[in-house]
């Protein structure tokens, strides 16, 4: 015969903080916590639920109570590791630049220092010890510095996101080194045609195709004549930086359809998929010129123009980029009075903010020039010009300028 059903009340005692009953059941001695007196649990609770239980037995419909699963909080993972699944499960949605510029912060900067860091290592002291080993190393330029920090809140944020730490130690511009402004450099439109003519045969196209499109140096040199429609006077960027830049329609003015159309009929190569522009002959093959290629012209290009300016009581070029010309473009089409928007659009820009702020430089610029200046200023404006040759003597190259508050307001909304 199956021995009676009993028990008993366990009180908090010592080390044991919770009551508790034991009583036999299926043949085994239980025992089961029920709570802390905190929570509510006394005597006379205790035994009440030892009641029931014991009830229970008799029937034989007591069951064991299901134990909470026990928890076991893997180790953060080491920087290392998260920042690499982190690009892996990234990289299908990103360019192949930016992938390469996601990779130059990782590989050559955040990893030597927080590689084998749990992401809870990382702390804000963490964070300002690598800021300053970067400066002090002297090899990155503030902004560049910057750049690999915002990459660091960036993957941060995300293991915030999956629950391995609290806080984003890399986020925040206390976190950043102070820099100044970078300094834009231009080719002045008075200073254009200058350039254009002193270019030789083979890169003057370059430098009217930067100029005259306001295309990024990687877009220009990607271009094939497939891409280019004479007819029409527009080409096809089908390859570019940013999402907003690739495949837009870009409007060749005047003086660039002209430049394009001499330079085909001397091309020997002028097939669809033939690139636009190519580097000169090397034993027999004509390659497709390269963005350091043409910042190495380029350079050329700009002393022998500055011979030509010197000539003509102008300003000499300063030290430009390829991208500088894309701000000379800016300047040319805010002084044919060009919507910004539209010059956005042609820019590849996502908002007008660029632009309004080129109207307003053009034109300040303008109206202080007189001679010489003035009249190489309105020859680059004639040559920019969107309209057919007939009008280009009919047209005010002055812009009506944008009101202060009206730009004001465009940046504030954007």
């Amino acid at each position: 015969m199956a021995r009676p059903a009993t028990g008993s009340v366990v009180e908090p005692r010592g080390a044991r903080r919770s009551w508790a009953i034991r009583f036999r059941a299926n043949g085994k001695r239980q025992n089961i916590n029920l709570g802390k007196p905190e929570d509510g649990w006394n005597r006379q609770k205790a035994e009440a639920e030892l009641a029931n239980v014991l009830a229970d037995v008799r029937r034989g419909i007591w069951q064991p109570p299901e134990r909470e699963p026990v928890v076991v909080n893997a180790p953060e993972p080491a920087f290392i590791e998260f920042a690499s699944q982190w690009l892996a499960a990234i990289s299908p949605e990103l360019r192949p630049k930016t992938i390469v510029d996601y990779k130059w912060a990782l590989e050559l900067h955040l990893l030597p220092f927080f590689a084998e860091m749990r992401l809870g290592e990382i702390t804000i002291e963490k964070v300002d010890a690598y800021r300053a080993w970067k400066v002090q190393e002297a090899k990155l330029a503030p902004n560049a510095i910057n750049k690999t920090l915002t990459r660091l809140a960036q993957i941060l944020e995300v293991a915030v996101e999956y629950g391995h730490i609290d806080k984003n130690t890399a986020k925040g511009k206390r976190r950043r080194v102070k820099s100044t402004e970078p300094k834009r450099t231009w080719v002045e439109p008075e200073q254009l045609m200058a350039l254009i003519d002193a270019a030789d045969r083979d890169f003057r196209p370059v430098v009217a195709t930067l100029s005259g499109a306001g295309l990024r140096v990687g877009e220009a040199v990607a271009l094939d004549w497939r891409d280019v429609n004479l007819s029409t006077g527009t080409l096809i960027v089908r390859e570019s930086k940013t999402a907003a830049g690739e495949g837009r329609e870009v409007d060749l003015p005047i003086g660039l359809r002209e430049e394009l159309a001499t330079w085909r009929a001397r091309s020997p190569r002028t097939a669809p998929t033939d690139p636009v522009f190519v580097s000169r002959e090397r034993n027999g093959q004509r390659s497709r010129q390269t963005p350091r290629n043409v910042q190495a012209r380029l350079r050329t290009a700009v002393k022998a123009a500055n011979e030509a300016l010197k000539d003509e009581g102008i300003e000499e070029i300063g030290s430009v980029s390829p991208h500088s010309l894309r701000r000379t473009y800016a300047s040319l089409r805010a002084a044919l009075r060009d919507d910004p928007i539209f010059i956005a659009e042609q820019l590849g820009h996502k908002d007008a903010r660029f632009t309004f702020r080129i109207y307003q430089r053009a034109a300040k610029r303008r109206q202080k020039l007189s001679g010489r200046y003035l009249e190489a200023f309105d020859a680059a404006l004639v040559w920019a010009h969107l309209g057919a040759r007939g009008e280009t003597e009919q047209f005010d190259p002055f812009p009506v300028l944008v009101a202060e508050d009206e730009i004001t307001a465009s940046e504030s909304q954007n």
